[in-house]
């Protein structure tokens, strides 16, 4: 049966997500999660939409990408399928050629699970590794201690909250109350919650958003920032314990982030939140 490369439209998206719930499992090489289409979501399920391709054979989703900007394909695979030579085959060539309508001429990346025979055909071809990063995860099965400020759960009437923590812990963040509305109305949303941090005085300090893969499944926090103005404070550690709880109470099996190696900062905070580093993992990313 042949390989077919699909961009699924906006009635197709409930598959994708579905699929990516399905493929999250403890013990999965870091990848692509249902919540980073959620986060995505910011920009309406039209944008999301014609960000996603999917490779499919028979009918069934072997792999999902997510274009994360013109020039990122975050690609997860199904956990049967990472070795099928037919599909990888079909990937590297798909994301080779730009007139396949996937990635553009010029410097691209790719994030692949480490380990997917996809990875092999890539460097092949001349792609190269790029930036590290370290994945972190902390296991749910115990209790999650007290975060040691008061949080609470973001609804309608705190997202105007919420996005101004977010544009004032990320440059050049674009979250706004409305764009956060669009994003809790999304399929991924269902199981997910949006948290903010307060210290003493009632200033909110720092902000996360979790996603739940369903029961028994890794949740992944997507992102979590600390306010430019409150850092160096232990607010980064509180939320991140916060959110673990979150994702705990939402029936995740363990919480997942990934942060870049080179910012040890952020690596530390998730450390001191009872995160466990993993295995470094590294995009691929070609020139011409």
């Amino acid at each position: 049966m042949a390989m077919v490369l699909g961009n699924p439209g906006i009635d197709g998206l409930s598959e994708a997500v579905g699929v990516l719930r399905e493929w999250q499992y403890d013990g999965a090489p870091m990848q692509l999660h249902p919540g980073d289409l959620g986060w995505f979501w910011q920009s309406g399920a039209e944008a999301t939409a014609a960000a996603v391709r999917t490779w499919s054979r028979g009918g069934r989703i072997l792999a999902v990408g997510l274009l994360d900007g013109p020039r990122l394909l975050r690609l997860t695979i199904a956990p049967d399928a990472q070795r099928d030579e037919e599909l990888a085959r079909q990937l590297a060539a798909d994301v080779t050629a730009p007139e396949r309508g996937v990635l553009p001429e010029g410097r691209v990346a790719i994030e692949a699970p480490m380990g997917a025979l996809v990875q092999d055909f890539l460097f092949e071809d001349g792609w190269k590794a790029d930036e590290s990063w370290t994945p972190l995860r902390r296991d749910l099965t115990e209790p999650v201690r007290e975060p040691g400020v008061r949080t609470e759960v973001v609804g309608p009437e705190q997202a105007h909250v919420f996005a101004a923590v977010h544009r004032a812990a990320f440059d050049g963040s674009r979250c706004t109350g409305e764009r956060w509305h669009t994003m809790a109305a999304g399929l991924p949303y269902a199981d997910a919650r949006s948290l903010i941090a307060y210290d003493d005085r009632g200033n909110a300090v720092a902000a996360v958003t979790v996603w739940s893969a369903g029961p028994g499944r890794p949740g992944l926090l997507e992102p979590m920032g600390v306010h430019r103005e409150h850092r160096r404070l232990g607010y980064g550690e509180a939320i991140t314990v916060a959110a673990a709880a979150a994702l705990q109470e939402l029936g995740s099996s363990s919480a997942l982030v990934c942060a870049p190696s080179a910012n040890a900062g952020a690596v530390a905070t998730y450390t001191s939140a009872g995160f466990q580093q993993g295995p470094e993992v590294r995009d691929q990313y070609r020139d011409v």
